[in-house]
């Protein structure tokens, strides 16, 4: 068992709630194994800012509005970036990368199906392949560290959750136009668009404060 993906999908699949306490003796228990393996679990979930230190043990990190506002405004500038410099240093490598992604990309949604997680989940793995295809494209390797600080996966979950067909063909569609930018190498289109993209998935998610609240992903009193 990969006890660091074990308790990453537990959190992002809300078995583990925002603000609740592990410890490594719980856990040892419930996966029935050394701490050892969990302790650097909980270092590298830490290190992703999936949970937060306590005094004793940890807790499962929740997010306010204000948490959401400026981790999208992060990945708007971070990712915007980016995709300019894709394409300027592009290669036809690198567009066969995204447009693989594109491709698996519709698959899924075309097999995706809202009330079952693991579609949904599915969704959002092809879908950060292809922001991850453009960053690569992108030839900093400074970039990838910092958006891997902001790219909370909760969150990008919980926002495809909620998105219904037609949001996720218009999320498809943009993914093209931002590939079609880059491969023509224009860079402020590519930027532009992917600064909306980012927007969108922020404003979806900002509307569905209540839903997410009721499925433990943003506290209480930062919702009324």
């Amino acid at each position: 068992m990969n006890v660091y993906n074990y308790i990453k999908d537990a959190i992002v699949l809300g078995k583990y709630e925002p603000g609740m306490r592990l410890t490594e003796e719980h856990l040892a228990k419930e996966l029935q194994m050394s701490r050892t393996p969990i302790r650097e679990a909980i270092k590298k979930l830490q290190a992703d800012g999936l949970i937060v230190p306590l005094k004793r043990g940890v807790s499962v990190r929740s997010f306010t509005k204000e948490d959401i506002r400026q981790i999208y405004d992060l990945r708007t500038l971070l990712e915007g970036y980016a995709a300019s410099q894709a394409a300027i240093h592009r290669t036809e490598k690198d567009l066969e990368k995204m447009a693989e992604a594109n491709e698996l990309y519709k698959q899924a949604i075309d097999e995706c199906v809202q009330s079952d997680i693991h579609s949904v989940k599915r969704v959002v793995e092809v879908n950060q392949q292809f922001h991850e295809a453009v960053v690569m494209a992108s030839r900093n390797q400074h970039i990838h560290f910092h958006i891997s600080k902001v790219v909370v996966v909760p969150l990008i979950f919980r926002s495809f959750y909620w998105y219904d067909r037609g949001m996720l063909e218009r999320s498809l569609e943009v993914h093209r136009i931002i590939l079609k930018a880059i491969e023509n190498q224009e860079s402020e289109r590519a930027r532009i668009a992917m600064h909306e993209h980012i927007y969108e998935g922020r404003d979806h998610v900002l509307t569905h404060l209540e839903d997410i609240k009721n499925h433990h992903l943003i506290k209480e009193e930062d919702v009324h």
